[in-house]
């Protein structure tokens, strides 16, 4: 059996919805699956329910869009056995998911401007179901309108570019005020739960590692599809110095994933689960 601690339904951005990951985790012989939903708790209450009917044990997760300000960079802290609805992180995310939506809203009026033909009727039949528009919906527009055949390409960076190291940013690129990632981590462990640094390889926020402990960070992830062996080597430093409980996962966005993918692919073993259990014990009781 297999463990898979980071996973998204399409609540947020992945294209498969909690009952098509549930039948794909028991195909993948997926034992213990962490749902961690951009910004959201939103059906992780019926997701734990329904995974014990499906023999499969759903661990209630979050991956907060978070910032280091000092860096100026993005920094995503996953939250583990979380309270679901807990009013601080429906305090904390509730403006960021809103946000997210209206921004897409004028990337797809820019776009439209720029001569792109899609509605954002189009757009919203993507996202139907979910928290609201993502990037990956419009993209998914593009595709099926002729544009392009990948979500992640040429075209993407020439539409959603940040226009870092002196570039100019994307037609469509709108900026998103994000939470200091050091309030993300407490956020977390006032919900009741374990935060993680996601992906720290793909973000370069190895650097805030240090400041985020001392805030409480209790993990890191180690095992991630876009981590190659210096990332892995470097985040399992970052552990032992730390005393970091080492956590990986797939990831997993389906079609809308930047990298293709198998759920339960990067499996950080049942030994994860139980560091997880081991601190969510030590900070409830």
């Amino acid at each position: 059996m297999k463990v898979d601690l980071h996973c998204h339904t399409n609540l947020s951005d992945c294209s498969l919805s909690f009952g098509q990951i549930i039948e794909l985790a028991k195909k993948e012989s997926v034992s213990h699956l962490a749902i961690t939903n951009h910004d959201t708790t939103q059906g992780l209450e019926e997701m734990v329910e329904a995974g014990k009917n499906r023999g499969v044990e759903i661990i209630p997760g979050i991956e907060i869009s978070a910032f280091d300000f000092t860096r100026n960079r993005r920094i995503h802290i996953l939250g583990y056995y979380i309270e679901p609805k807990h009013p601080v992180l429906e305090q904390m995310c509730s403006p960021l998911v809103e946000m997210r939506h209206q921004a897409s809203r004028v990337m797809v009026t820019q776009l439209i401007g720029a001569g792109y033909k899609i509605t954002w009727e189009q757009v919203m039949e993507y996202a139907f179901g979910g928290t609201g528009v993502y990037k990956q919906h419009i993209m998914h527009a593009l595709i099926d309108n002729g544009y392009t055949d990948t979500i992640y390409g040429d075209l993407y960076k020439k539409l959603f570019s940040r226009g870092l190291n002196g570039e100019a940013p994307g037609i469509a690129f709108i900026p998103m005020k994000y939470v200091d990632a050091r309030s993300a981590v407490r956020a977390v462990l006032q919900a009741g739960g374990i935060p993680v640094l996601a992906h720290p390889g793909q973000y370069h926020s190895f650097e805030a590692v240090p400041e985020l402990a001392e805030s409480g960070l209790a993990g890191i992830e180690v095992w991630h599809p876009l981590h190659g062996p210096e990332d892995e080597a470097r985040a399992k430093d970052c552990a032992d110095q730390y005393g970091l409980i080492m956590t990986g996962g797939s990831d997993f966005h389906g079609f809308y994933g930047e990298k293709e993918v198998a759920l339960g692919s990067k499996d950080p073993g049942i030994a994860s689960v139980a560091a997880l259990k081991e601190a969510v014990q030590k900070i409830r009781f």
